[in-house]
């Protein structure tokens, strides 16, 4: 049983005969996937929030994303939010249970002013706060990263989004490469990084696997699976939702590449009937939680009670 050479040791590589990811019934592959969770991840699944500190005019053209200034979605502008504000949100998230929590802002880079109050933001609440702290803010430099990580930021997260292959289907206003030079700077800052991408943009079977080897790759600790919501007034508004069985399937064969990695249910677990319970069982170690950036997402509370029914916990073993 692969599962089982797996859990030994045996990590599958790109160039294997990987059909049975495709070909092997669904619930069989999900056992696997389940087999391979416990024995490396046990029964806690992490759960992180995020607050938008800074929404729109971005100048990117990344075709799923309501901030870009390109794309007419209505969505709501304002510059880096107060430190006060963004306190008072992860005091609360704190309260609620969660374990991590992370700053993520619109743009290419943050820079100048902005990202000035964002070190002080993140100054205020390594200072207040026992969670542990992410950012997300774009192409940044060596010294950005490493000023990130002093300031008591444990994780960047930067997401590839999807494969080498298909992401000039989707961006042109930087490269792949671009994504993969700041995962590099930032572990070499010392920080963890959190990279996944996004599925249901039109790619196929075989760029969601080549994603899954290209984190594998990069060592990523944590790999957020976010399923599109295409969004009114973005390029990608008419696709039509994954079904319920792709987005298990794909969660089950990242947990196959990536056996020892939290597998991050993110935007759009709305298109799973059970709010990601059999995901939960079947892959996925960790969530993000409370309210996403631009679309609706569950909430702290009924994820804990979600976990509890499970027999899983976000509480370290």
């Amino acid at each position: 049983m692969i599962a089982k050479r797996i859990i030994d040791g045996e990590r599958l590589k790109p160039d294997d005969d990987l059909k049975f990811l495709l070909t092997t019934p669904l619930d069989q592959l999900q056992e696997g996937a389940r087999l391979i969770q416990s024995h490396f991840c046990g029964k806690r699944v992490d759960l992180c929030t995020i607050i938008n500190g800074k929404s729109g005019r971005c100048g990117e053209d990344c075709k799923y994303c309501a901030q870009s200034a390109r794309h007419h979605t209505g969505v709501d502008e304002y510059d880096f939010l107060p430190t006060e504000k963004i306190l008072e949100v992860a005091l609360a998230d704190e309260r609620a249970g969660v374990n991590r929590f992370s700053i993520v802002t619109s743009g290419r880079a943050l820079s100048g002013k902005s990202f000035e109050r964002a070190i002080e933001a993140y100054k205020v609440l390594h200072a207040r706060l026992k969670l542990e702290l992410c950012a997300s803010h774009g192409i940044l430099t060596a010294e950005q990263l490493q000023r990130l990580r002093a300031a008591g930021v444990k994780r960047y997260h930067h997401n590839l989004e999807t494969s080498r292959r298909f992401f000039p289907h989707i961006c042109m206003t930087h490269t792949y490469d671009d994504r993969i030079r700041t995962i590099k700077l930032a572990q070499a800052a010392g920080l963890e990084v959190c990279s996944g991408g996004i599925i249901g943009m039109g790619e196929t079977w075989q760029d969601r696997i080549d994603l899954a080897f290209e984190v594998a790759a990069l060592e990523i600790k944590s790999i957020p699976i976010n399923i599109l919501t295409a969004i009114k007034g973005t390029p990608l508004e008419n696709l039509p939702p994954l079904m319920p069985e792709d987005i298990l399937r794909t969660i089950a064969i990242f947990r196959y590449v990536n056996p020892t990695a939290n597998i991050r249910l993110a935007a759009g677990r709305k298109f799973l009937p059970d709010g990601g319970a059999s995901a939960f069982l079947h892959g996925a170690s960790a969530a993000i939680t409370g309210n996403m950036l631009t679309t609706s997402n569950t909430n702290i509370k009924s994820d804990l009670k979600l976990l509890s029914a499970l027999g899983l916990t976000n509480k370290e073993e």
